[in-house]
């Protein structure tokens, strides 16, 4: 080799090892945390994201915050797929996972600069992380829950959230009243309920339907508005004159040649609203087009006709009344009918919604969803759809513990226990996962108003005397109180998910000592 270098990777490769490696990647995931660490609790401060194009998102949620901000670091990134992860496993605790993931990495980055082993932490991380899943279980308060723990749950879940002003407590009632209705032995059909928002209205106007609303409007102005008791056929076709599958050419002579044709297409389209009427429905959804003059024909039979239906809504129609598509009007029978209590459409300024009540074999359940701008009904959606999540998860995963931080104070209480029957170097690192654990109330306070440093010496001096304490909203500057007082509740599965998703990805960007990365 004449004592040359021999180079593997090409001239544009870009290349950090070591330390500089890992002080980069733990920067990146600690920024993204930094990022969303302000939104934390009832008092967390809304973020505002403004895209090139110039639309803007106004929110707190953690899932959104990171799922809009265009993020490019490989480390950071694996900390917006923790807040993935937690959107898609429970629906809420996203900011909460994202916060860990950052005091983990930023504690471990102590750790490294004392010359503990990257191995050694993350050895020291999952032992501390088991210790943290055991003692989310011993704090689970009740596994049965009642319609009143049940409405705590969703208002904790949606407290601090952008609700246009309406109470949590009113909003928390139709989340659990949402759930109940599409509950049953084998858990809760979370695929069964919509969210469909309106703006032009007050958050306080909020309500539950039991049914479905699509987007549409009448085929014309001259059917009618309300329909009781409806028949309910879902055609998958297209009501007007069939083209032919072959190039053919027709020689018209006369008048009486001309108007013969005419009157052969009309009497074909007549016969789709004459068939339609004969069937016994009331109400038509077709998912095709559907000619003028079937629809001028089906309006003077008195039919409530919707056109040009899409896929999406066809299905949740179905769901809702129980009717069963059909390929052509000449195939519906009567068992192929949907019921509906009612079928109405209302005007929302210059939006024309069909609401679907009320079905014989309804399975799907709507919250229709008020706000006086976009920005209030965009966040109030996902306040409500992460409410709905956390309900679902304390009803199938395991119950609730108590909130405001009292249950990170209880868990890391327990893993600093823990660490003192751990040999060797691993026990800094059991705690300082235990640490970690602490920055979630600290955040709390800070919030809140209150000074992070005594309010986390006051938590842990109240946990010490026997009381689960939290940090609690209660007047201008927060208070250490107990969280069973307020009914603050959260699921179990939230704790535990937060803890899993967050090590995972702490210990995934400790391990990385040599970066790579190709122009």
């Amino acid at each position: 080799m004449g004592g040359q270098p021999m180079f593997i990777l090409s001239e544009d490769t870009e290349r950090t090892r070591g330390g500089d490696a890992q002080s980069s990647n733990i920067a990146a995931g600690k920024a993204v945390s930094e990022a969303v660490r302000t939104t934390l609790g009832p008092r967390g401060m809304d973020k505002m994201l403004v895209s090139d194009s110039g639309d803007v998102v106004i929110t707190n949620d953690g899932a959104t915050i990171l799922d809009e901000m265009d993020i490019e670091h490989p480390a950071a990134q694996m900390l917006v797929e923790v807040s993935e992860t937690q959107e898609e496993e429970v629906g809420d605790g996203t900011t909460t996972a994202a916060i860990l993931a950052g005091e983990l990495l930023s504690n471990a980055e102590d750790l490294l600069d004392d010359d503990v082993h990257p191995t050694t932490i993350v050895e020291g991380y999952h032992e501390a992380a088991q210790l943290a899943q055991e003692a989310i279980e011993d704090a689970v308060v009740d596994t049965e829950l009642d319609e009143e723990q049940l409405i705590k749950v969703a208002e904790s879940s949606m407290t601090g959230k952008g609700t246009g002003g309406v109470t949590a407590d009113d909003l928390a009632r139709t989340v659990v009243n949402t759930i109940e209705y599409v509950r049953s032995e084998e858990g809760v059909d979370r695929d069964s309920i919509t969210i469909h928002t309106q703006v032009g209205a007050s958050s306080s106007a909020t309500e539950l339907i039991e049914g479905v609303i699509v987007d549409e409007e009448p085929a014309s102005d001259g059917m009618p508005r309300s329909v009781e008791d409806a028949a309910i056929a879902v055609v998958d076709d297209d009501l007007e004159i069939k083209e032919s599958n072959i190039d053919a050419e027709y020689q018209v002579s006369n008048v009486d040649q001309l108007n013969a044709a005419i009157d052969a297409e009309n009497e074909q389209l007549r016969e789709y609203a004459d068939v339609l009427a004969d069937s016994g429905a009331d109400v038509v959804f077709v998912t095709g087009d559907v000619d003028d003059r079937v629809v001028s024909f089906l309006a003077g039979h008195g039919l409530l006709t919707f056109e040009d239906i899409g896929s999406d809504d066809v299905t949740a129609i179905c769901s809702a009344t129980g009717a069963s598509r059909v390929g052509s009007v000449h195939t519906l029978e009567e068992e192929d009918f949907g019921h509906a209590d009612s079928v109405r459409v209302e005007k929302f300024g210059d939006d024309e919604l069909a609401f679907i009540e009320g079905g014989a074999a309804a399975e799907a359940v709507t919250i229709f969803a008020r706000g006086g701008t976009e920005h209030v009904v965009d966040e109030l959606e996902r306040a409500l759809s992460d409410s709905l999540d956390v309900v679902t998860a304390a009803l199938d995963a395991g119950g609730v513990v108590y909130g405001a931080g009292s249950t990170e104070i209880a868990v890391a209480n327990h893993v600093r226990e823990g660490a003192a029957g751990i040999e060797g170097r691993r026990q800094l690192a059991v705690e300082a996962f235990a640490d970690a654990l602490d920055v979630l109330p600290r955040t709390l306070a800070e919030n809140t108003g209150m000074d992070p440093i005594d309010a986390l010496v006051d938590l842990r001096s109240a946990h010490k005397g026997g009381t689960f304490a939290g940090v609690i909203s209660a007047d201008e500057t927060g208070i250490i109180a107990e969280p069973a007082e307020y009914g603050i509740l959260d699921p179990a599965a939230v704790k535990r998910e937060a803890v899993e998703s967050a090590t995972e990805a702490a210990t995934m960007i400790v391990r990385i000592d040599d970066v790579i990365a190709s122009s």
